[in-house]
């Protein structure tokens, strides 16, 4: 007897994330797929139905009866404009798919949320810790899990909701933070700002998206789980380790107080505000440079292994961003 196929509906896969995780679906021979955005993916065109969250109606004609939703949509930069948008996005998008799981009777829910719930958290927050968001990305995103709690209580012997908290998710070809940091240490302009002991938590495209995947098998209930590829780096091993791999010093010679650098930042963000312009360097990037971000998991308890170290993560992201010759172009814009 043939074993059905699992159907998954990826929306948002269009992404980077979203991307990487087709990668790792049309590989799977127990699995069909396909995604759901508002844009095209580069990757993967002949698997997409084209739909933007906003939309019932659309969301309605293109999700499939019975699917796996994963859900990768979001409004998550610094710089939104307009803010609403963050709420049509995240919160209403939630509210819409929701609409829709309970029309085309889907019974298992991944939603890809954030750690930004709990603000500028203690050090080791795990999936108990207080929701605090301190922007629209944070307040939006826990909104959204909120809703799809509520869609899985209406059935909660029968529905299975994932809510997958990652933390900053760097990889090959994404033009998020992680990498623009690493570009900023590679080109040798980089300015340690503070002391540079903070410490970040980080998580690898591959590491997350293997989870993801992983998930889809749980069982009913709610299942909440920050996402964390450790060790937590400071910012002095982190920029040492880049160094050695691109065969430079480790030592960071010159170091920028925390608060001129706030103050350089605070400046930045007036000339936005006057000039209308997106700028690399704001004070809130400022702050969260400088800021601790170190996070637990209770993800072991499900027996899942991440595939990829850590160290080894950053060394393919390195070796394929900054010393590989042959690219193909197709990169990805996130924080």
């Amino acid at each position: 007897m043939n074993k059905t196929k699992k159907l998954i509906n990826v929306i948002g896969g269009s992404g980077f994330i979203g991307s990487r995780l087709c990668h790792r679906l049309v590989k799977n021979k127990e699995v069909n797929f396909f995604i759901v955005d508002k844009a095209v993916s580069n990757d993967f065109p002949d698997s997409v139905k084209v739909a933007d969250v906003r939309s019932l109606d659309a969301l309605m004609s293109t999700v499939s009866e019975d699917a796996i939703i994963i859900n990768l949509a979001a409004e998550h930069r610094d710089d939104v404009r307009p803010i609403s948008l963050y709420d049509e996005v995240n919160v209403d998008g939630a509210k819409n798919i929701c609409s829709v799981a309970i029309k085309k009777n889907v019974k298992t829910i991944v939603f890809t949320s954030t750690v930004a719930v709990y603000g500028f958290a203690p050090i080791g927050t795990n999936e108990k810790g207080e929701i605090a968001p301190f922007n629209d990305y944070g307040r939006t995103k826990y909104l959204a899990e909120e809703i799809f709690r509520s869609w899985q209580a209406e059935a909660p012997k029968e529905r299975t909701l994932v809510i997958i908290r990652p933390t900053v998710v760097f990889g090959e070809r994404n033009r998020g933070n992680v990498y623009n940091l690493l570009k900023q240490i590679a080109s040798g302009r980089f300015l340690m700002i503070g002391n540079g002991e903070n410490r970040k938590s980080m998580a690898y495209v591959e590491n997350i998206t293997a989870f993801i995947e992983y998930a889809t098998d749980f069982k009913p209930g709610i299942h909440i789980y920050n996402y964390i590829d450790k060790p937590d780096f400071s910012m002095n091993v982190l920029v040492g380790i880049v160094n050695k791999m691109l065969g430079r010093s480790e030592e960071i010679t010159f170091r920028l107080p925390y608060f001129a650098g706030y103050c350089i930042g605070r400046g930045f963000d007036l000339l936005a505000a006057i000039t209308g312009k997106r700028l690399a360097i704001s004070s809130i990037r400022v702050k969260k440079f400088c800021s601790d971000s170190v996070f637990d998991t209770s993800i072991s308890a499900t027996g899942f292994v991440p595939p990829v170290e850590l160290s080894k993560a950053l060394e393919k992201t390195i070796q394929y961003e900054f010393l590989c010759a042959e690219k193909d172009g197709v990169v990805y814009y996130s924080e």
